[in-house]
């Protein structure tokens, strides 16, 4: 049994170090925010909240069907039904209703209620993909973000390898005469700085992390690390495209613009839909009802003993003789009440027919709510227009800086190339004792800061050229970095 135990805890010791050793992809970390994302999450529940609304305009469409029972029970002073004398007894009764209705014309609300909601559908669909695009862009931007950090650590981390590689070369050098003790001076503090940028830059590393966990609302911050990945700047065809296509191509697949345009047909249908109010209304029903109760009847019984008497009927206008007849000689009895299925098949009742109602007279409301829906639809109108015109400025926004990026990219290798051509060129003469340590140390930092530089205008380029690739239209699942 004990056996068991370690193993188990052997097993869950080697699973918990490789969840806290899981090293994220950018690819795991855009599928794990957006399945994960609250704004997602609640775009979800609004598209769930239009097929509601869409299953409520079908339902529109069919007829009503309501069924109604009730059973009642009357205690009191009640009149005898046979000798008419008052007195307490307990009756029940029970009653049976089913309506069936169906509206035959309501001014088409039914029809355009469906398109309403067809159009409502649209539109969450369209929010929600472009949530999705957001969240992946925000994704990406911060996991660059982290790449940036932690390849500035590894060229500050380097460069400081270097430097102590020259500080037991100045030492041998100054050993032997060839350089004054100031020239390892100068290197020990350029070492003593570079550590303290190194620090500097793991601080920085750390916060980014932090940042990309939270944008993935993850709370184990010190177990969160992303994967070793080598991006590099991978030419697209966009960068082929001409801005008039790039805007045209954005104002047909951007959800900024179809969104709009899904609010300007909603608000158009509302506008429909509210002149419906002017037309009459034809509704067709039928009714079925039937009741019973537990009430005696009231019978005759004929006398046995003498079954025929004579009974004067009336007498002779003229005369005023009597008129005589022979008539049964019956008296009321009490009855029990006929059988629960006898009563219901014996009462039934139908009802059926057409309801028509007019709309005359409101108090403007309808026509108030037709100019309001108006207003709203000029409004929506001016929302579709503004919101192409934001996605123009957008587009050219991005154009001009993935342009700029890429310029600023370009400059950035090219000043790399010079000043690492430079920086070995001085490490040469320094390690021949042939320039001073502030010499080597400025062309050093010139080296470093251009490194960064690249990596830096790498990752900006990389990013400000996927923006444009989502303006192009390109979904974010399946931008390639």
């Amino acid at each position: 049994m004990k056996k068991y135990v370690l193993v188990f805890l052997f097993l869950a010791i080697g699973i918990s170090v490789t969840a806290q050793n899981k090293k994220w992809t950018l690819q795991e970390c855009v599928a794990y925010a957006i399945e994960n994302n609250i704004s997602v999450k609640q775009s979800t529940l609004d598209i769930e909240s239009t097929d509601i609304s869409k299953s409520d305009a079908i339902g529109n469409y069919l007829p009503t069907l309501n069924g109604s029972a009730g059973n009642s029970w009357n205690t009191g002073l009640t009149q005898d039904i046979t000798t008419g004398v008052l007195r307490n007894i307990t009756s029940r009764s029970s009653s049976y209703n089913i309506t069936a209705g169906l509206t035959v014309f309501g001014g088409l609300r039914n029809h355009r209620e469906l398109q309403k909601a067809k159009m409502q559908q649209l539109s969450a669909q369209y929010n929600s993909s472009k949530i999705k695009d957001d969240i992946a862009l925000f994704v990406a931007n911060g996991y660059l973000q982290v790449l940036l950090t932690k390849a500035n650590l590894e060229v500050a981390t380097e460069q400081n390898k270097v430097t102590e590689e020259q500080i037991t070369r100045t030492q041998e050098l100054v050993d032997s005469g060839v350089l004054p003790e100031g020239d390892l001076l100068e290197i020990k503090a350029v070492s003593a700085q570079e550590k303290q940028g190194i620090v500097t830059s793991e601080s920085n590393v750390k916060i980014s992390l932090i940042s990309l966990a939270q944008l993935l609302l993850i709370k184990d911050y010190e177990n969160f690390d992303i994967a070793e990945q080598e991006f590099t700047v991978i030419l697209s065809e966009i960068t082929n495209k001409s801005i008039d296509e790039v805007i045209n191509s954005a104002k047909e697949n951007r959800f900024e613009v179809k969104i709009a345009e899904q609010n300007m047909s909603v608000a158009q249908k509302d506008l429909e839909l509210s002149r419906s109010n002017y037309w009459p209304t034809v509704n067709a029903f039928f009714n079925y009802n039937t009741r019973e109760n537990d009430i005696p009847g009231i019978g005759t019984i004929t006398d046995p003993d003498n079954p025929i008497i004579t009974t004067q009927i009336g007498y002779v206008g003229d005369t005023g003789e009597a008129v005589l007849s022979d008539v049964p000689n019956t008296s009321l009895i009490e009855t029990p009440a006929n059988s629960y299925g006898d009563q219901l098949s014996d009462n039934k009742g139908l009802s059926y027919g057409f309801n028509l109602s007019v709309p005359l007279f409101n108090g403007l409301s309808t026509r108030n709510n037709v100019q309001r829906n108006l207003v709203n639809v000029k409004r929506n109108e001016y929302q579709l227009e503004q919101a192409k015109l934001d996605l123009e400025s957008s587009v050219y926004q991005a154009y001009v800086d993935a342009e700029g990026a890429k310029k600023a990219y370009d400059a950035a290798l090219a000043s790399f190339e010079s000043q690492e051509l430079a920086y070995e060129y001085a490490k040469t003469r320094f390690d021949v004792g042939l320039t001073n340590s502030f010499e080597f140390s400025q062309s050093k930092l010139r080296y470093s800061t251009s490194n960064i530089e690249v990596n830096r205008s790498k990752f900006d380029y990389i990013f400000k050229l996927k923006v444009l690739e989502l303006f192009f239209g390109i979904p974010a699942s399946e931008l390639k970095f």
